[in-house]
């Protein structure tokens, strides 16, 4: 069952809703973003969620918070990891890998939000500068010599496998204003996102401008039975594959007095 994660920030918005110096003072705008907990546990029957940050503009303009002049993007990007790419061809009627490439350091999900379309806040260049988006987010191969055709085709075949499966996602209007200088940014965790710390990023942009960029960061972490088992296993490795091949063996011992035919 799909449900809703908020993590707010009363005590943080309270904190800023006097903001309203200008930026005409001299001072440059800044962007701030909180966590009222740096830790997320989802259980085995997690079904994706909606995760909610909230944030606030430092300095705001308040002529060009009127006009609608400033935008936000925020990201949430997941620990980096090693990932094997394989291309399936038909041989001899079957279905068999028969290329691979692999990619270091791939962010395990990327899940961005956005107060307007992302042509009507920067321009293309913009965003490569900052590799900001899906598209722009640098997929290094281990084997950077190789055919750049062959990169090419497996780079794409990555992206559009995460995309496919909900780790990559863009929210457009999932960034709001709840006034002149405090937002509102929603995300999406899909069920199957990666345990491990995650890193919270927003930019703050202002007529079409890049200005500043802050981070938190996000641990998500498994709860429950799983968890418990996990770090069993990381601890006491040897004891668990010892029990593992002893469950494996009654089970199958089970099975076949019960299954047995007289």
């Amino acid at each position: 069952m799909r449900f809703k994660r908020c993590i707010g920030l009363v005590s943080f918005l309270s904190a800023f809703l006097p903001l309203g110096a200008s930026a005409q003072n001299g001072i440059p705008e800044g962007i701030q973003i909180g966590l009222s907990t740096d830790r997320v546990s989802i259980t085995s029957d997690f079904a994706g969620a909606e995760l909610t940050i909230f944030g606030a503009l430092d300095n705001a303009d308040p002529l060009i918070s009127r006009q609608g002049r400033y935008d936000v993007v925020v990201v949430l990007e997941g620990p980096a990891r090693p990932v094997v790419v394989r291309k399936k061809t038909r041989v001899l009627g079957m279905w068999i890998n028969t290329q691979s490439e692999v990619f270091r350091d791939v962010p395990a999900s990327y899940s961005m939000a956005l107060t307007r379309a992302p042509q009507d806040i920067t321009d293309p260049d913009g965003y490569r500068r900052l590799a900001l988006g899906t598209e722009n987010i640098h997929l290094q191969p281990l084997d950077a010599d190789g055919d750049p055709k062959t990169i090419e085709e497996f780079t794409a075949a990555l992206r559009d496998r995460k995309e496919a499966t909900g780790l990559y996602s863009t929210r457009v209007g999932g960034v709001r204003f709840l006034s002149q200088n405090l937002f509102r940014a929603t995300l999406t965790l899909a069920p199957n996102v990666a345990v491990g710390t995650h890193r919270a990023r927003a930019f703050l942009f202002r007529n079409g401008s890049f200005l500043r960029e802050t981070s938190a960061q996000l641990t998500i972490r498994k709860a429950g039975l799983e968890q418990r088992l996990f770090e069993f296993a990381q601890r006491h490795g040897l004891i668990y594959g010892i029990l593992a091949v002893l469950v494996a063996i009654v089970t199958g011992w089970l099975g076949r007095l019960i299954f047995r035919k007289d």
